[in-house]
């Protein structure tokens, strides 16, 4: 799509329950959830607006800097998802222009933040997007949960099909080494906690 002055950005469509939105030279690209069109580009998790929305939240839950942010977002999804600071510091910046936050003083060179009585009621206006934004992130981190354990399951399979395929081409005194690393990986994996 060719946006004024002839640059090509992008473009957003809805209709009724249909949406989809593009950047050319953006990340943004497919459907109504922003899923990447399989061309290995990383899908963007938030909007704009919604990703303000998350930080305002998480700034009036506790006084925050920029690194605590993606940390914080971090560590909800299961190291799943971190904004990069190229997008939260502006996006700092224009929570502080729009009077939602405000500098504290702080220790070190790192800009701390408070939320402002304008942006607490900014979130109780808009508290409905705000918990659904959040439970997006935890859910992700649940998601990255299951995924990892699903990971197991994978190799255990992959365990079984080597052992299916080599046994019966195999030595007595290779099968008894095969037995011996069986023991030794399942008392190591019964000793973790």
């Amino acid at each position: 799509m060719h946006g004024r002055g002839g640059g090509s950005r992008g473009g957003r469509f809805e209709r009724g329950p249909f949406s989809m939105s593009w950047e050319i030279h953006g990340e943004r690209h497919g459907g109504r959830h922003g899923r990447g069109d399989g061309g290995g580009r990383s899908r963007r998790m938030f909007d704009g607006g919604e990703l303000r929305l998350v930080m305002l939240k998480l700034i009036a839950d506790a006084p925050r800097h920029g690194y605590d942010l993606i940390r914080e977002i971090e560590t909800m999804t299961g190291g799943a998802y971190a904004p990069s600071p190229g997008v939260v510091y502006p996006t700092l910046t224009l929570l502080d222009e729009m009077g939602l936050i405000a500098e504290q003083q702080s220790e070190g060179s790192r800009k701390r933040f408070a939320a402002t009585d304008e942006g607490r009621a900014h979130l109780a206006e808009n508290a409905d997007q705000v918990a659904a934004l959040m439970a997006r992130l935890t859910g992700l981190g649940v998601e990255r949960q299951r995924v990892d354990r699903t990971s197991v399951r994978r190799a255990m399979g992959n365990l079984r099909m080597v052992l299916t395929g080599r046994l019966f081409d195999v030595s007595d005194e290779t099968a008894h080494e095969i037995v011996a690393l069986i023991d030794e990986v399942a008392q190591k994996i019964e000793r973790l906690k």
